[in-house]
């Protein structure tokens, strides 16, 4: 007889196998080496903070490039007149060099009275468009020597200023905003030293 298509009958050691297996596992509970729900859900909470962290990062980067950016060309925008600004000085010094050659007071006619005024106008002139463009004139007589914005030749003796203080000035100097675009030439007076100790005799006890 032809077996084939009937449906095999399980023996009755099989269904007990089967059954032990169906009564050993708790329901509800995942099979082996499948991770359960709450350690799906942990690991997925744990890839989507670290995606948020790299995120937060990133655009952290993206801020500090635009601000980086930004600062330079500002800068660049500022402080372009540098190089133009240096080869106008020397006109500006030769135009004080001009009016300290001839004080007005020894102007002995109109024509050199007026030839004075009109380089001083031109001097005023330059110094106002020096301003206008955030450049400024450094002219520290009688205010304390810094070495930032100063630059000594010399030191003088000056009983009547304390060490330190600027009290002439050899080239003015200039900034352009807060860049120093050339140190002020000065003179400055000498610090002053207290009278010397006289010296403790010898063999005198402590």
């Amino acid at each position: 007889m032809n077996d084939t298509g009937k449906e095999k009958v399980p023996t009755l050691e099989e269904a007990a196998a089967n059954n032990n297996v169906a009564e050993n596992t708790p329901p509800g509970e995942p099979e082996v080496g499948e991770p359960s729900p709450e350690a799906q859900v942990a690991a997925l909470e744990a890839e989507l903070a670290e995606q948020k962290n790299q995120l937060l990062r990133a655009l952290a980067e993206t801020e500090n490039v635009r601000r980086r950016a930004q600062r330079e060309r500002e800068d660049a925008s500022k402080y372009a007149v540098a190089g133009f600004a240096k080869e106008l000085l020397s006109v500006a010094d030769n135009l004080r060099r001009a009016l300290e050659s001839l004080p007005e007071s020894e102007a002995k006619d109109a024509r050199t009275r007026g030839l004075l005024a009109g380089v001083d106008a031109t001097e005023r002139d330059l110094l106002s468009v020096f301003e206008r463009h955030g450049i400024r004139r450094i002219d520290p007589r009688g205010e304390r020597f810094d070495h930032n914005l100063h630059q000594a030749i010399f030191e003088a003796e000056q009983s009547d200023k304390p060490g330190g203080t600027v009290v002439e000035v050899l080239q003015p100097g200039y900034l352009l905003h807060d860049r120093l675009l050339r140190p002020a030439m000065v003179g400055v007076a000498k610090e002053k030293r207290g009278p010397a100790e006289p010296a403790e005799p010898a063999g005198t006890a402590a």
